[in-house]
C-alpha cells in the first residue's frame, strides 16, 4: 500500500510541475546590418508613401487593385496553402487530444449454440433441462488517460502547434507572393502594350517616309534604291509586332491563370491598353532585423525549427516509461436481457498501465539522433532565409533605384533624338541630308523610345519587388503572439 501511494504521489508531482525531457525552445539570434545599403532616400521618389500592407494601392491603378483582390479571393495555389493549413489545424487537435482522456462506450448481444461433441458440451449434456442455446449480453463504459509524466506528449503538442503556425504564415507568404506576381504580370502587359503603341507609331512614321520617297521617285527626284531601303526600314520595324504580340498573349494568359480563370477571361478588360502605372514612393521601413517579424516565409522557416526542436524531446521522452490509467464499469449476463443492469450483472476494474521500451534503447538512440539532425538542418535552413531575405532586400532596392535613374538618362535622351529625328526630316526635303541621315535617325529613335518603355516597366516592376522582399502585403504578428498561440 505505501509502495503504491508513493507512486500515485511521483505521478502527481511530476504531472503538476509539468516536466518535459528534451531542449526547451528559444529563437536563435541572427547578426544583421543596421541599415540597408541600397535603400534609396525618400527624396528619390515623388508622392505619398504606399502603405505596406495594401501596396499595390500606392500605383493608383483600380484596375490593378481589382485583379490584385481577385486573385487574393479565387487563387489556387492560396486555396492549397489554405487547405495545408487545415490539415496542420487537425493534426493539432489530434494532439492536443492526445493529451486528455479517452473514453468508449461498448456493447454486444449474442446468441450462441453450444457442440454436444466436445468435453464441456458432453458434461452440460447431461445435465437435466440443459437447452444447448445460449444468451450473453454485455454494456461496458471504458476510460483511459495516458499520464505525460515526462512530457513526450507535450512535446509532441508543442510540434504540433509550431507547425500549424507555420502552415499559418505559410498562407500569408503565398498571399504576398500572388499579389507580387499578380502586379508584376499586370506592369509586364501594361509595358509591351506600350512598347507596341511605340513600334506601332514608328510604322506610321516610316509608312509616312516610303509614301513621300515614292512621290520623289516619280517625279525622278529619288533613286530606286532609296524606295527599297525605306521598304526595307520599314518591313523590319513590323517585324518587332508580332514577337511583342507573342510576348502580350502569354502575360495576359499568365494573369489569367494567376486569378484562377481560364486563359482569355479577363482579355477585355486588358486590350484597352493604359499607361504603366507610376511607381509609388518607398516609406522607411526600419530595419533588416524588422524582416524577422515581417516576412511570413521567414516566420515558416523559424517555425518549422520550433517544431523540429520539440521532436527532439519527443525522441528522448522515449527513453522513459509511459504510465496509464484505464477502468471499465459495465454489466454482463447470459440469461437473459432482463437482468442485463442488475446489481448481480454489474461489473468493474481499474488498471494501472506500464509500458517501458527497456531493451530498445538503440533504436530510440537512433530516432534521437535523427531529430537533431533535422533540427540542425533547420536551424541551417533558417539561418540561410534570414541571409537570403536581406539578399532579397538589397537587391530590390538596387533595382529600383538603378532602373530609375535610367529612366530618365533614356526620357532625356529620347528628347533629344526626337528633335534629331525632326531636323533630319526637314534636312532631307530640302536636300542638304541623305536618306541615309534620316533611316538611321528613325532606327535610332526607335530603340530610345523602347528602352524607355523598358526602363519605366523595370522600375514599376522593381518597386513591387521591394514591396514583396521587405514583407509587405499582410499584417505581422508579434513574436510573442507567434510564440504563445
Amino acid at each position: 500500500m505505501h509502495s503504491h501511494r508513493s507512486l500515485a504521489l511521483f505521478l502527481s508531482a511530476s504531472v503538476l510541475a509539468g516536466c518535459a525531457v528534451g531542449p526547451d525552445y528559444r529563437r536563435p539570434q541572427v547578426a544583421l546590418p543596421d541599415h540597408c545599403i541600397g535603400q534609396p532616400a525618400d527624396r528619390a521618389h515623388a508622392g505619398t508613401p504606399a502603405d505596406i500592407t495594401r501596396w499595390w494601392e500606392g500605383f493608383n491603378d483600380p484596375l490593378l487593385t481589382h485583379f490584385i483582390s481577385l486573385a487574393l479571393a479565387q487563387n489556387l495555389d492560396l486555396a492549397q496553402a489554405a487547405a495545408r493549413v487545415t490539415q496542420a489545424r487537425a493534426a493539432l487537435g489530434g494532439a492536443d487530444a492526445a493529451l486528455l482522456p479517452s473514453g468508449n462506450i461498448s456493447a454486444s448481444a449474442a446468441r450462441a449454440r453450444q457442440s454436444v461433441e466436445t468435453p464441456l458440451g458432453k458434461v452440460l449434456n447431461g445435465t437435466p433441462g440443459y437447452d444447448r442455446w445460449g444468451n450473453a449480453y454485455e454494456a461496458d463504459l471504458g476510460a483511459s488517460w495516458e499520464i505525460d509524466v515526462f512530457g513526450g506528449l507535450r512535446r509532441g503538442r508543442e510540434a504540433a502547434l509550431a507547425d500549424y503556425q507555420a502552415s499559418e504564415a505559410g498562407v500569408a507568404a503565398t498571399r504576398l507572393e500572388v499579389a507580387a506576381q499578380t502586379a508584376d504580370l499586370y506592369i509586364a502587359i501594361r509595358g509591351l502594350q506600350s512598347r507596341l503603341e511605340v513600334v506601332r507609331q514608328q510604322v506610321k512614321a516610316e509608312e509616312e517616309l516610303l509614301a513621300k520617297v515614292r512621290l520623289l521617285y516619280s517625279r525622278g527626284l529619288a533613286a530606286d534604291y532609296e524606295v527599297q531601303q525605306t521598304q526595307g526600314e520599314l518591313d523590319q520595324v513590323r517585324a518587332a509586332v508580332p514577337a511583342l504580340q507573342t510576348g502580350l498573349d502569354r502575360a495576359m494568359n499568365a494573369l489569367d491563370v494567376m486569378l484562377g480563370s481560364p486563359a482569355g477571361a479577363h482579355r477585355t478588360e486588358l486590350v484597352a491598353g493604359a499607361p504603366i502605372p507610376a511607381t509609388p514612393k518607398i516609406a522607411s521601413l526600419g530595419s533588416p532585423a524588422d524582416l524577422l517579424q515581417r516576412r511570413p516565409d521567414l516566420i515558416v522557416a523559424e517555425r518549422h525549427l520550433a517544431a523540429a526542436n520539440a521532436q527532439i524531446g519527443e525522441a528522448i521522452s522515449e527513453y522513459y516509461p509511459k504510465f496509464s490509467l484505464s477502468g471499465l464499469l459495465g454489466s454482463a449476463t447470459t440469461v437473459s436481457s432482463g437482468n442485463l443492469f442488475t446489481s448481480g450483472a454489474s461489473q468493474a476494474a481499474g488498471v494501472l498501465g506500464l509500458r517501458w521500451r527497456l531493451f530498445d534503447f538503440g533504436r530510440i538512440n537512433a530516432q534521437i539522433k535523427q531529430a537533431k539532425g533535422r533540427d540542425a538542418e533547420a536551424l541551417a535552413a533558417y539561418r540561410l532565409a534570414v541571409l537570403r531575405a536581406t539578399e532579397d532586400v538589397e537587391d530590390a532596392f538596387s533595382g529600383l533605384v538603378n532602373s530609375e535613374e535610367q529612366a530618365a538618362t533614356l526620357t532625356q535622351g529620347e528628347a533629344s533624338l526626337a528633335k534629331a529625328r525632326e531636323s533630319s526630316s526637314i534636312a532631307y526635303q530640302h536636300g542638304t541630308a541623305s536618306l541615309i541621315d534620316l533611316l538611321h535617325a528613325d532606327a535610332t529613335l526607335l530603340q530610345a523610345s523602347d528602352a524607355r518603355v523598358q526602363a519605366r516597366t523595370q522600375s514599376a516592376r522593381a518597386a513591387v519587388a521591394v514591396f514583396k522582399a521587405l514583407g509587405g502585403g499582410w499584417e505581422s504578428p508579434s513574436s510573442d503572439a507567434i510564440a504563445n498561440r
